[in-house]
């Protein structure tokens, strides 16, 4: 239904980057009036602090409460932790990012760096 590609902040490992990208997903989310949301993340760790119901002490806490914050605000909020195989799109626009000048959105079209794996799932999904 929409997607972005956007290029973040310099980070110091993979799960600030993880977790940064979660927020942004969930801030783009929302300010596009979405109120349901699938959340798939492959940092085990963030997926965990972000379905936590305790307060996170990490340097990345102040994130955490962000995210859980804009996911209480949802009508319906799934959040799962998949291996970064089943999350090939996300993987794909976040590399595609690396290149680009300007933050990139796509609201009910498919983002051309990323046609042939929205196919490949497409073919996973129908087996």
């Amino acid at each position: 239904m929409a997607a972005m590609s956007v290029k973040g902040p310099s980070v110091s490992c993979s799960e600030e980057a993880e977790a940064l990208a979660c927020r942004k997903a969930l801030e783009f989310a929302v300010e596009s009036g979405f109120t349901e949301m699938i959340l798939e993340g492959d940092n085990i760790a963030v997926m965990r602090a972000v379905v936590s119901t305790s307060g996170d002490l990490s340097l990345l806490g102040h994130v955490y409460e962000d995210i859980k914050c804009s996911i209480r605000g949802l009508h319906f909020a799934d959040i799962s932790c998949v291996k970064r195989g089943g999350n090939k799109v996300a993987h794909i626009l976040a590399q595609y990012a690396r290149n680009i000048d300007n933050d990139l959105f796509w609201m009910e079209d498919s983002p051309p760096p990323v046609l042939d794996a929205l196919y490949q799932d497409c073919l996973n999904m129908n087996e």
